[in-house]
């Protein structure tokens, strides 16, 4: 009996201790970007709503340890009714009166229709429960194997956009490799296979952005030509021969300065800060703290902005000095 007493009240402590570990999880908090309706808007006080930015914005804070459940929840309850007959989902504009209507068709929809079903897996009893949810899963799944491109093995853009886009089928392999092992799995390394013999650049040692001829003699700029370099560490996209570490450090002393320089006319990326803090370069991240935070809730901070803000401060980094070398 006193074998079995210290079994269960070993049991209850290893419980107890998940318990308090998931209720130690920061909270995202998205005031003045998520309204009343559950709708998350690009910007501080927005009135447009991009599905993409927030559903990365949820993500980028569910993969590093914030709890989302609560705007996630809420929004996935919005979006939901808003898909069309045809698996895909618009862009969204609020009128003078706080209603919102679909007003663009979005930028990619590969991507969409896979981060949209990797959300609602971050939730799985709220997915098993609620059948607006389970039906737009099954939705989405068919939509986007409708994308599907046999030829090459991996996804275009849309029904109507036949090309491919590196960055999107990194997102559709993202969700492949997050699901449980067996035949998803490989179907993950088929698609990653896939990828590779698409937009690697033997040649010139790059990843290809598109499947487009013509963007292969534009002049390289930091997006989306750079950031398509990076993007594969944000997933955990297997590189190559290369080590995650080297990769990322050979990428940084080239474009470092360039980045953090990209808040003075554009946003200024805070998911590349995140990926800084992963691979160990907190330097980098305090770095990226000091020279964008001063835009926060701007109109070049975006929602993806505000989650990579909080998830650095969450893990206690502050802003560099000001005497700090950030270039």
């Amino acid at each position: 009996m006193k074998l079995k007493n210290l079994m269960c009240a070993s049991v209850f402590m290893v419980l107890s201790g998940a318990v308090s570990l998931a209720a130690a999880a920061p909270l995202l908090v998205l005031q003045g970007y998520a309204d009343e309706a559950g709708a998350i808007t690009v910007l501080h006080g927005g009135n447009t709503a991009d599905p993409y930015f927030a559903m990365q914005a949820l993500l980028l804070a569910h993969d590093n340890g914030m709890d989302i459940s609560a705007p996630a929840e809420r929004f996935a309850d919005w979006l939901a009714p808003w898909q069309k007959p045809d698996g895909t989902f618009d862009r969204f504009c609020k009128d003078a009166a706080g209603r919102w209507a679909p007003c663009n068709a979005a930028d990619a929809d590969d991507s969409l229709l896979a981060m949209w079903m990797r959300l609602l897996e971050t939730m799985p009893r709220k997915l098993e429960s609620k059948p607006v949810w389970l039906k737009s899963h099954a939705t989405s799944k068919a939509a986007l194997e409708h994308l599907f491109q046999p030829s090459r093995g991996i996804y275009m853009v849309s029904p109507l956009v036949l090309h491919g886009l590196f960055m999107d089928n990194l997102e559709v392999w993202s969700l492949k490799v997050r699901r449980r092992p067996g035949v998803r799995a490989a179907e993950a390394d088929k698609l990653a296979k896939a990828i590779r013999d698409t937009f690697w650049n033997p040649v010139d040692k790059h990843f290809l952005v598109s499947t487009q001829l013509e963007q292969r003699a534009e002049k390289p700029s930091f997006y989306p030509h750079q950031v398509a370099q990076i993007f594969p560490l944000l997933v955990d996209f297997p590189v190559g021969p290369d080590e995650p570490g080297s990769y990322y450090r050979a990428w940084m002393a080239r474009h470092r300065a360039e980045w953090l320089s990209q808040g003075k006319a554009d946003y200024p990326w805070g998911l590349l800060a995140v990926l800084a803090m992963r691979q160990g370069d907190a330097a980098s991240a305090r770095c990226w703290l000091r020279e964008a935070a001063p835009l926060r809730h701007s109109s070049r901070w975006a929602v993806t902005d505000e989650a990579s803000f909080q998830i650095l401060t969450s893990k206690g980094l502050k802003p560099a000095t000001r005497e700090a070398g950030c270039g």
